[in-house]
């Protein structure tokens, strides 16, 4: 006897097993096509992630230095570790502090906004930029991918480094060590050279006598009246020429620290620069003066760049949008971070600025802006500091060495920045009387109330 009703049970689950037989084809050929993701760390549980303190270490080098490390720690065992601009105190990061206990550290751009207002130009921005490392370390760590793929991916494999020579007051003596400096692979160099050189040299340099060191070195050019002659361009050209002969023409030379000259004193150099092919003048005046260093650019044959006291994005972008200088400069300890920084690159290619990178610290903010560098189109050299420091790659582990191969860094495929620290080698350089990595108590608490910017 026929049974309608069994028959539309039985054909209801026939039905349904041919649509899970088709639906199981299907996911099979995605997953064809799409691998399985396997890189996720499960053992960590990212929602319920938590902040649950941060330290520092201040560690002494050769160059510019002290140099301040600090490590973020979680509820689940994962830390980040994050470094302050170089030559500034924990205190930046420090008061940071208790606004980040208790928050998830992969919130990063909601953490940042939180803090930026308590960052500013220069090293007052290093702090902010210390935790936003170690938030982007964290981050890597806990999804086991490098930062530069969370960034949306890298352009190069490798970072070309551009380096200063050591100075000397004989020309003949600094084209010798820009020569040594050639030697050791470097594709990109830097020399310093300012007015300082023409010290003890009469008719070089005219300025009012008497001046206090912080008219010289504080006050802004523009207003402590000093101007090179004609004498002083000349043996300044000797220098560059000195340099030109022991490097040749096939790469490119970049000069800093020309001193605190007035406008028509930069432009007139920018002008006797010419036939030596400079890259760059860099920081020829303050940065803020955006007419003025535009009337320099337009003026000097000799390419302009400034960034690295910058900490906003939107100041870089009125000196892109004007073409106030030729090239940008910023250091990412001070200039936001790693995020910010790649915005900022990718601000600068929308108005055909080139972006080089500023970095004098240890090789754990290196790594950061290895990793922006990485992932920025229109990034062209990173600073390197410590190509005569001995122990400065060996201040981390899990890096390739050396870190500096033939004037270029090979950017890591290992989670989040890529290093540890290797705790021997960074107690052996320790700021004296100062810790390693001790409990911050004393930070716990907010210092004053002051996150309300408006009512």
């Amino acid at each position: 006897m026929f049974n309608a009703h069994r028959f539309r049970i039985d054909r209801r689950s026939m039905l349904k097993s041919s649509l899970s037989l088709l639906a199981g084809g299907a996911v099979g050929r995605v997953a064809e096509a799409q691998p399985e993701i396997k890189n996720v760390n499960l053992a960590s549980s990212p929602s319920s992630l938590k902040i649950t303190d941060m330290r520092y270490a201040v560690i002494v080098k050769p160059g510019p230095s002290p140099c301040v490390l600090i490590r973020i720690d979680t509820n689940q065992g994962v830390y980040g570790l994050g470094e302050v601009r170089d030559i500034a105190g924990p205190q930046y990061a420090m008061v940071l502090k208790s606004r980040l206990l208790g928050e998830n550290p992969l919130r990063i751009d909601y953490l940042f906004q939180k803090i930026a207002q308590f960052g500013g130009n220069a090293r007052q921005a290093g702090g902010v930029c210390a935790v936003e490392m170690a938030l982007w370390d964290i981050a890597g760590k806990v999804y086991n991918i490098p930062v530069y793929q969370m960034l949306g991916g890298k352009w190069r494999d490798e970072i070309r480094i551009y380096a200063d020579t050591t100075e000397s007051m004989d020309p003949a003596e600094y084209g010798r060590r820009a020569k040594e400096r050639k030697e050791m692979g470097l594709t990109w160099m830097k020399m310093d050279l300012g007015i300082n050189v023409l010290d003890g040299i009469p008719d070089t340099v005219m300025r009012p006598p008497g001046q206090s060191n912080w008219e010289q070195h504080v006050q802004p050019n523009l207003f402590v009246a000093a101007e090179v002659t004609d004498k002083g361009i000349d043996r300044l050209c000797e220098y560059v020429a000195a340099v030109r002969e022991n490097i040749g023409y096939d790469m490119p030379l970049s000069m800093d620290h020309l001193g605190h000259i007035g406008v028509k004193s930069v432009i007139r150099l920018g002008k006797a620069y010419e036939k030596f092919n400079l890259e760059w003048m860099e920081d020829v005046i303050p940065w803020y003066y955006t007419d003025l260093l535009k009337e320099i650019t337009e003026a000097s044959p000799t390419p302009t760049l400034t960034g690295e006291d910058i900490y906003r994005i939107e100041d870089f972008e009125t000196l892109c949008r004007e073409h106030a200088v030729d090239k940008i400069h910023p250091d990412l300890a001070t200039s936001g971070g790693i995020l910010q920084t790649h915005h900022i690159g990718d601000m600068a290619f929308k108005y055909g600025v080139p972006m080089a990178m500023h970095f004098a610290g240890t090789p754990v903010s290196c790594m950061a802006s290895v990793h922006c560098a990485a992932a920025t189109r229109n990034f062209l050299a990173l600073e390197n500091h410590s190509l005569d420091v001995p122990f400065w790659q060996d201040l981390v582990t899990g890096v390739e060495k050396p870190i500096i191969n033939q004037g270029y860094i090979r950017v890591p495929d290992t989670p989040g920045l890529g290093v540890a620290l290797n705790d021997d080698e960074l107690k052996r350089h320790l700021k004296p009387g100062a810790g390693y990595f001790e409990p911050t108590p004393m930070w716990d608490e907010p210092q004053s109330w002051d996150d309300a910017l408006f009512s």
